[in-house]
């Protein structure tokens, strides 16, 4: 077999992703070798412009857009993507032909000096998140939310520096990075409902590729996927985008999807909520539901993008 390269941003975490695809494809596939399976690091616009706002200049899909450029141009066979970061609907020519089992899909809170959200007063927190910040302040309406860029170690370093009194970041990444002594606090779903594909690793390739989709489907988690494709459809029929303040997890039970999501008005002063449960067949149609009814309660309170 040929080599199989793998595409991935620079950064610590995204490295860790990487290599944890590439082990699992080692484990799964018993006629590649360590030789066999190439990780290729491709710097995205996302990790460029490392201090302006994603709104600014060009929205998520910046973290995303030169790793499926150079799958298209077949430098890559496969792609490495924290989901959260990929738009709802696919590339054209690029299917997710395999999502990892999800890791914990909670925010947490860091801090030097406060062990909780709840004891700051006119304290500055860490996030480039409009969806963070807004329901942090569901939390704490006393916090001053201030925006912060960068990989994770760039924004423990930050709160290292005073920069900050707290940041609030994912789980999983923090987790990945073995950084879990940093933790003071994790959040309920039910007080920040995560952002859509929070804590899952979607790996993409080629449509056209059947032999790499075979070899993808060996490592897919089948919960996972159902799951993220809940979540996903939800995203796609709200039609939001980066600065959009959505959240939406869904959860497997026995044979049924329960999808809890939750969306902003656009001027962040209201907030409208929506759960549903349904079989997993069904989960495209589940998100569309959710999707649906989310805009239906906000009403002209939030504009489709």
């Amino acid at each position: 077999m040929k080599k199989i390269v793998i595409g991935s941003r620079e950064s610590k975490l995204s490295l860790v992703y990487a290599n944890k695809v590439k082990n699992l494809l080692l484990k799964k596939q018993t006629d590649l070798s360590k030789e066999d399976v190439v990780i290729k690091t491709i710097k995205t616009s996302g990790d460029i412009f490392k201090d302006k706002k994603l709104s600014e200049i060009g929205g998520k899909k910046l973290f995303c857009k030169e790793i499926e450029e150079s799958l298209l141009k077949r430098e890559v066979d496969i792609a490495v993507h924290a989901l959260k970061d990929m738009e709802a609907e696919n590339e054209k020519n690029l299917t997710i032909a395999s999502y990892i089992k999800r890791n914990d899909p909670r925010d947490v809170f860091i801090s030097l000096k406060y062990d909780s959200l709840k004891e700051l007063k006119k304290n500055i927190i860490g996030s480039s998140s409009r969806r963070r910040e807004l329901q942090l302040k569901l939390i704490n309406k006393n916090i001053i939310v201030k925006h912060i860029r960068g990989n994770i170690d760039t924004r423990i370093k930050k709160l290292n520096e005073g920069l900050y009194d707290g940041i609030v970041l994912a789980l999983a990444g923090v987790k990945n990075l073995n950084l879990e002594n940093n933790v003071k606090e994790i959040f309920s779903p039910d007080d920040m409902i995560p952002a859509v594909g929070q804590g899952v690793i979607a790996v993409q390739c080629r449509d056209e590729d059947e032999k790499i989709k075979k070899i993808l489907n060996k490592i897919n988690d089948a919960t996972t996927k159902q799951c993220a494709t809940a979540e996903r459809s939800m995203l796609m029929t709200i039609g939001g985008d980066c600065d959009t303040a959505v959240g939406g997890l869904a959860t497997l039970v026995g044979d049924e999807i329960n999808l809890k999501a939750q969306l902003f008005s656009d001027i962040g002063d209201e907030v409208f909520f929506h759960e549903l449960k349904g079989k997993k067949e069904d989960a495209i149609k589940i998100g569309e539901v959710v999707g649906k009814a989310l805009l239906k309660k906000a009403g002209s309170k939030f504009k489709k993008k």
